[in-house]
């Protein structure tokens, strides 16, 4: 078996990992203490031990473990692995843990056929998924069971783990004599990517490959053992929403440097450009808005500049609008001030047209009054009029003090001042 099988712990104490939800007092170590272990989905990213911990549920549970993986098993299997469930339970023996790898790849028809068995607790479900269960499973299926999202493992949880496997003479390498760097641990505990499964082949293929002895596990040798890792990106589901977010959040945040690298992830992954394109053409308004409005033209011409180009040049387009709307200044005022005149209208707060504003370009249009006071605005000093155009007193746009928008409110303040002169007296 390869070494990452091997290692798979025996029990609780050894597993590593997953503390959030699993660590002494939180909510699974509390359910198998209380021996209440219901069913459960696992969702997470590969080699985080989604299928270690199954099995060790069944072991700490006491119950018979059956495994169906999703892609391979049809509605006959299921069936009949619920049938042994209900016989194995009825003859009084043991209760049973059926662990189903890749559960979102069950049609609907599959997941249904699993529900009443769940909700009445004939079997324990646990569902390992790498895509978002609220999306992709049975919302019925969802609602019976707990879901726990599985972390990437950390730095530190990778070396634990390879230090573990170089010394286990049983189950690891400990028959070998290995002498690896620090350096070369470094490196294998970051390229893992939190990926337990990654790091353990890649000392396995290092180890066994080399003709000295004792092994000189060298950052050299490491980076030769591992192979490169495919993205995990789907443009569809969950990878795409929490990358796009990712990006618009560090922008936001105005961090250049994590913009570019959900950037790159996006583009690694194969995202389409212009999607990337529009997300930031509405950026540069939704959030710098008048505090540096040319970002709203770059975002534009980016866009343009991508239709042109098309990839792999275009990614240099975007990665310059990318780190300049990272380093503008911020301003979601333009944003706010929509959003809240909108509610206005919704809320049926529905203001009359001032009649001096009304279109006077048509017959008849005299004789109702339309258009009589209007002042055009051209003929007053700095071309504003002392005039009301709304009716009543609103402030939707209220400037930040960030960028050019600090001049603009420094604008506002006066030409506010100017039309409050035009407004009725009460």
């Amino acid at each position: 078996m390869p070494l990452a099988a091997r290692m798979r712990p025996a029990s609780l104490d050894e597993f590593v990992g997953q503390e959030h939800f699993l660590g002494e007092g939180r909510l699974l170590r509390r359910l198998l203490t209380a021996d209440r272990l219901g069913s459960v989905i696992f969702y997470g990213p590969p080699g985080t031990g989604k299928t270690t911990l199954a099995r060790l549920l069944a072991t700490e549970s006491q119950s018979h473990f059956q495994q169906l993986s999703a892609v391979t098993s049809n509605v006959k299997e299921v069936r009949e692995v619920l049938a042994a469930a209900r016989d194995r339970l009825s003859a009084g023996a043991q209760k049973t843990l059926l662990f189903i790898d890749e559960v979102h790849r069950f049609n609907r028809a599959q997941q249904d056929v699993l529900l009443p068995d769940v909700e009445s607790g004939i079997v324990v479900l646990v569902g390992a998924t790498t895509e978002n269960p609220f999306f992709t499973i049975n919302s019925a299926l969802v609602s019976r069971s707990r879901v726990f999202q599985f972390e990437p493992l950390s730095v530190e949880h990778i070396k634990t783990l390879v230090r573990r496997a170089l010394a286990d003479e049983r189950r690891g390498l400990g028959r070998h004599e290995v002498h690896l760097d620090d350096d070369a641990l470094d490196f294998l505990a970051e390229v893992s990517d939190g990926d337990a499964r990654r790091a353990l082949s890649a000392l396995e293929i290092g180890v066994l490959s080399s003709d000295r002895r004792p092994v000189e596990f060298t950052r050299a040798l490491a980076e030769e053992s591992v192979q490169r890792k495919a993205v995990q990106y789907d443009r569809q589901g969950d990878a795409h929403y929490d990358s796009i977010s990712a990006l618009i959040k560090s922008i936001r945040g105005s961090d250049p440097d994590a913009a570019l690298y959900w950037l790159a992830r996006m583009l690694e992954g194969g995202e389409d450009v212009r999607f990337l394109a529009r997300r930031l053409v509405i950026l540069a308004s939704e959030d710098v808005g008048n505090a540096a409005p040319a970002a709203l033209g770059l975002a534009v011409a980016t866009a343009q500049a991508c239709e042109m180009v098309g990839l792999p040049e275009c990614q240099l387009n975007l990665a310059q609008a990318v780190t300049y709307l990272a380093c503008a200044a911020k301003s979601n005022a333009a944003t706010v001030g929509i959003y809240e005149a909108r509610q206005d209208v919704r809320e049926g707060r529905l203001l009359p047209v001032p009649v001096h504003l009304r279109d006077k370009h048509y017959g008849g249009a005299k004789r109702l009054g339309h258009g009589e006071g209007y002042q055009y605005a051209h003929d007053s000093p700095d071309a504003i009029a002392a005039q009301d155009y709304l009716g009543v007193e609103r402030e939707y746009y209220r400037p930040t003090d960030r960028g050019y928008e600090q001049e603009l409110g420094r604008r506002l303040e006066e030409i506010r001042a100017r039309l409050r002169q035009g407004r009725p007296k009460e």
